[in-house]
């Protein structure tokens, strides 16, 4: 037998007051009698009621909820981004719905339309490049979108990030002092500006300020996971390269595996640099140097500029940078 959906309207015959009382008491509002709010409270927890969301969001225009669209849920750097997002969109009262878009261009603009027919009061967008479909939709929409661990080269769309460019170039001063003369740079799809224009950029003139030559045999594209780290190592070896900066931490691990099982010794006889500190940094042995990123705070502060549009709140910067450093730990000497 399917349950009785119990309404506003019941809670308020039961407890003889009017629905706009049993409205002030469930949303906190202190203009209701100690006696009657006991009342209504007792007679909420009897019929087990719980105000409906969606009637809500007809009535105010607004649903209090936001849409998070992440290529890969299982992937830690965007888990992290996401426990950022989530812990401040409760903080504001938000509820989140969570979709995974595999990082696929056609599907991220299916999640998207889906998540704007659910009318949600904004969408905070991870992907590792904004598509000219995705950047349509995004035009078409007037619901505020913010970008997190994204970039926006043309800069219309709110992003929070750290330089991506400069940490890169940071990464491959350290392997330069090193005395390495050949650096490989093992990145996601160069397509991706991330990649290649932010990151590549800072590569290219760290090579020319230590005055080494670039060469298109140390750049390696490879998709985001520890079997495609493991199959790059013959080809990395067969580059000639003493070092390797990788933008992704499971791609880094399956390179380091790699090397270990041919007898190569990490940081001896190869170091590593790697960009997202997260827990698999750690756990990894050698504990894997790396880029630090605040990933944490790059999801919360894409949240709260998020609650700013969507409260249409003053905004005094739209691309917002966060600090970043470098930790070195047992994979560079």
């Amino acid at each position: 037998m399917e349950k009785q959906t119990i309404t506003i309207y019941d809670v308020a015959r039961e407890a003889n007051v009017s629905m706009a009382t049993v409205s002030r008491v469930v949303n906190g509002n202190p203009n209701v009698k100690p006696t009657t709010r006991k009342k209504v409270l007792e007679v909420i927890e009897r019929l087990d009621y719980r105000p409906n969301a969606v009637a809500r969001g007809l009535a105010s225009k607004k649903t209090t909820t936001v849409g998070v669209i992440i290529p890969d849920v299982s992937n830690m750097f965007f888990a992290s981004l996401a426990r950022g997002i989530d812990d401040i969109a409760t903080m504001y009262k938000y509820n989140i719905i969570l979709a995974n878009s595999d990082g696929e261009a056609q599907k991220e603009v299916n999640v998207l339309n889906n998540l704007l027919a659910k009318q949600v009061d904004g969408v905070i967008f991870m992907g590792h490049r904004i598509t000219d479909e995705i950047r349509a939709e995004f035009s078409r929409s007037k619901t505020p979108i913010v970008l997190a661990g994204s970039i926006d080269p043309d800069e219309q769309v709110g992003s929070v990030n750290i330089d991506y460019a400069a940490a890169t170039k940071e990464s491959i001063d350290l392997l330069a002092k090193h005395g390495n003369k050949k650096i490989a740079f093992i990145s996601g799809a160069l397509i991706d500006p991330i990649n290649g224009q932010a990151r590549m950029g800072g590569y290219k003139e760290a090579l020319k300020d230590n005055s080494l030559d670039y060469s298109e045999g140390l750049i390696f594209e490879a998709p985001y996971n520890f079997k495609e780290g493991l199959a790059l190592t013959d080809r990395i070896l067969n580059s000639g390269a003493t070092a390797a900066y990788v933008t992704d931490d499971e791609l880094a691990i399956g390179l380091l595996d790699g090397l270990i099982d041919k007898g190569i010794k990490v940081p001896e006889d190869f170091e590593i640099i790697t960009s997202n500190d997260s827990l698999l940094t750690e756990v990894a042995r050698p504990r894997l140097s790396s880029v630090t990123q605040p990933l944490y705070d790059i999801g919360a502060v894409a949240m709260r500029l998020l609650t700013k549009m969507m409260n249409k709140e003053e905004i005094e910067q739209k691309t917002i940078e966060l600090p970043h450093g470098i930790f070195e730990k047992g994979s560079t000497k």
